[in-house]
C-alpha cells in the first residue's frame, strides 16, 4: 500500500475530521507511513469563505503527540500544503526555512482573487481561458518560490470549472505544463500525484496520465503519491489502482520527505 502524503484534519478550513481518525484509517489499510498536510493559504481570507489559515502554534504539538502515541505501529508525519500567491512572497520566504515540518506542498488554489472553487472566477472568461490563467499562475509561482518540495495537484482546476474535464486536453496547455515539469525538474521539486481526481468523479489522478509520462519522459524522478483525504473515508482513495498506473507512466519508485528531505519507495 503506498503511503499517504496529501492528509486534512479539523486543522484546515473545509474538514472536520479529528486527526486520530486518518491516523486509524490508514492502520486499517496497512500503511507503513502517512503525512498530515493541513491547509495553510495564508492571505486568503478576503478571497473566500472559509478561513484556510492554519494555526501553526496548536498544530505542530498536536500531530508530533499522535507520532509519539501510534510509535511503532505507524510512522507519522508532519507536513503542510502552502497556498502559493506572489503576493505574500515575503511571508512565505520568512516562513519555511525554520518550519518544522517533514514535507511542504505548494498548491494553486487562488488565481486573481478569486478562489477557483468560486463560480466568479468563471465569469467573464471562457473555460479554456480559465484554465488557462490557472496554469500561467502557477508556472509563475514555481519559479519565483522554493518554499515547497512538491508540486500540488497540478491541474486541480479541471475539479470545479463549468464542465469539469469534458473538455479538457493537456495537450492544450502543453506551452505551459511542460515549462512546469522542466522547472520543477530543474529546481528538484517533486510532482505530486493526487488521486482526489478519482473521487471527484473524473476518472483520472492530478495530474492526468499524459502528464505524469510526460514529467518522466522529462527526467522528473520525485513523485508524491496523495489522497488530499478530508474525511477517514476518503484517505488512499484509489490506491491499488494508481500503483499500477504509476507504473504504466514509467514510474518505479514514488517519493516521501522526511526532514524536507526525499526518499524513493518502490511501488509495490
Amino acid at each position: 500500500m503506498l503511503s499517504d502524503y496529501h492528509i486534512h484534519t479539523c486543522f484546515s478550513g473545509d474538514s472536520q475530521t479529528p486527526p486520530e481518525e486518518q491516523v486509524k484509517a490508514a492502520a486499517a489499510l496497512g500503511m507503513e507511513e502517512i503525512c498530515f498536510t493541513d491547509h495553510h493559504d495564508y492571505g486568503s481570507k478576503d478571497m473566500t469563505r472559509i478561513d484556510f489559515t492554519l494555526d501553526i502554534p496548536a498544530y505542530l504539538p498536536a500531530i508530533r503527540a499522535l507520532k509519539e502515541q501510534y510509535e511503532g505501529r505507524i510512522r507519522i508525519f508532519t507536513g503542510i500544503e502552502l497556498g502559493l500567491m506572489l503576493r505574500e512572497q515575503d511571508y512565505l520566504k520568512a516562513l519555511t526555512p525554520n518550519l518544522k515540518v517533514d514535507y511542504i506542498i505548494g498548491s494553486s488554489h487562488f488565481v486573481d482573487g478569486y478562489d477557483v472553487y468560486d463560480r466568479a472566477y468563471y465569469a467573464g472568461r471562457t473555460e479554456k481561458e480559465a484554465y488557462r490563467r490557472y496554469f500561467e499562475a502557477t508556472l509563475e509561482r514555481i519559479t519565483a518560490l522554493d518554499c515547497f518540495d512538491s508540486l500540488g495537484h497540478l491541474d486541480y482546476i479541471v475539479r470545479y470549472g463549468p464542465n469539469k474535464n469534458r473538455d479538457y486536453c493537456p495537450d492544450d496547455y502543453l506551452d505551459i505544463i511542460e515549462p512546469i515539469l522542466r522547472t520543477l525538474i530543474k529546481k528538484g521539486k517533486a510532482l505530486e500525484c493526487n488521486t482526489a481526481g478519482f473521487k471527484h468523479g473524473l476518472g483520472h489522478p492530478h495530474p492526468q496520465e499524459e502528464i505524469l509520462t510526460l514529467y518522466r519522459n522529462l527526467g522528473g524522478e520525485l513523485l508524491t503519491v496523495g489522497s488530499d483525504s478530508h474525511r477517514p473515508q476518503e484517505l488512499g482513495t484509489a490506491f491499488s489502482q494508481t500503483a499500477g498506473l504509476l507504473q504504466a507512466c514509467g514510474f518505479r519508485y514514488y517519493t516521501v520527505f522526511h526532514e524536507r528531505k526525499p526518499e524513493f519507495v518502490k511501488i509495490r
